[in-house]
């Protein structure tokens, strides 16, 4: 399955990026006065393939869910049950996100791809990859690879067959949500202690030092803080993940939700249908599959700018100017969220608004 949805990602169409320039510059407003949102209708037209491109509705949110076995390391100081306590939250509609969806207008579907506790939820809430997402309540997808990634600080977080496993789970959830009828995916997240392989996966993508991708996360004190930093230095020289061999990176250092929300972006990719990204676990997801996959970056749009260090790093390396930037570092899908409303805008202008001979208006 990875290979052919590899095989299957595609380079921008050119002749629908250059109509959707043209038109651009004959809509009734000043050229280029849209900004960054006229880029960005021109990208959207590429992965679609024609001009305009379709617009991006209904919107699916994927938050795909994992524990980490380096939280024995003392990188956060939030219990690791919290992971399956917030998919309850989740699946009751009591989180940020859900919150964010609603006015969205949004599906959430959370897919438990290797939490380590049992979820406090009722059998009949738990669906297998391949159940259709419905309008109403969130729903749970059980796709749990393993209870958890072993401690990246000892020995690989998982093996390559786990992290093979937890990319194709991504891959079918993408394909699942589109034939459903998504227009745009959007990434989400929940795993305590997932900043600390964030940060190990963008300084092993970046080969750039793990001081300049590792952040507060949660809001470690400075003790914390330092003995996350340390940890991910130390898991880098242990395991020395080379960048040119994407899946061994996301085995060594990676987490289950890592890899799978890479297998969202390439499956959203092979399938010409955007991804908007959210925080830090996001982007380091995103390196791993532009990793796999180059042409999957065209389909990637980057929703904001997370607090943390790591995302701006991942953000530059994959040539991709975040559409928001408020200092959020929840995760969950929420900054994604935020930023819809800017993507649909960016498509609908290519749909709605005259042209200067249509509306009769004087070009200058």
């Amino acid at each position: 399955m990875l290979e052919t949805t590899i095989a299957a990602i595609r380079p921008p169409d050119e002749p629908a990026m250059t109509a959707a320039r043209e038109l651009q510059g004959r809509l009734t407003k000043p050229a280029g006065s849209l900004g960054a949102l006229e880029e960005l209708s021109v990208r959207l037209a590429g992965l679609a393939g024609h001009c305009p491109p379709p617009l991006p509705e209904p919107a699916a949110v994927a938050i795909f869910a994992g524990d980490h076995g380096v939280h024995a390391q003392g990188v956060t100081p939030w219990p690791q049950e919290v992971t399956a306590q917030m998919i309850g939250n989740f699946l009751a509609g009591g989180a940020v996100v859900n919150a964010f969806a609603r006015q969205a207008g949004a599906t959430v579907t959370v897919v438990d791809v290797g939490v380590a506790t049992p979820l406090p939820v009722a059998a009949p809430n738990e669906e297998g990859v391949g159940a259709p997402p419905t309008r109403g309540a969130p729903r749970l997808v059980a796709a749990n690879v393993r209870p958890g990634t072993r401690d990246l600080a000892v020995t690989a977080a998982l093996t390559r067959d786990e992290a093979r496993a937890a990319v194709e789970t991504g891959i079918r959830v993408a394909d699942e949500l589109i034939d459903a009828g998504a227009g745009i995916l959007l990434t989400g997240d929940m795993g305590i202690g997932n900043t600390t392989p964030a940060a190990a996966l963008i300084a092993a993508f970046a080969g750039i030092d793990p001081a300049e991708t590792t952040g507060r996360g949660t809001g470690v004190d400075d003790p914390t803080y330092a003995r996350k930093v340390d940890v991910v230095r130390a898991a880098l020289r242990r395991h020395a993940p080379d960048p040119a061999d994407p899946l061994g990176v996301l085995a060594a250092v990676g987490g289950l939700e890592h890899a799978a929300l890479a297998g969202l972006i390439l499956g959203a990719a092979a399938r010409r249908t955007p991804v908007l990204l959210d925080g830090v676990i996001a982007v380091a997801a995103a390196l791993a599959a532009a990793a796999l996959a180059p042409h999957a970056v065209a389909a990637m749009v980057a929703g904001h700018r997370s607090a943390e260090p790591g995302a701006t790093v991942a953000l530059r390396r994959l040539g991709l100017e975040p559409l928001i930037d408020l200092g959020l570092r929840l995760g969950e899908g929420t900054g994604a969220l935020l930023a819809l409303p800017v993507v649909t805008g960016a498509v609908r202008v290519l749909h709605e608004v005259a042209t200067f001979d249509s509306a009769g208006v004087a070009e200058k």
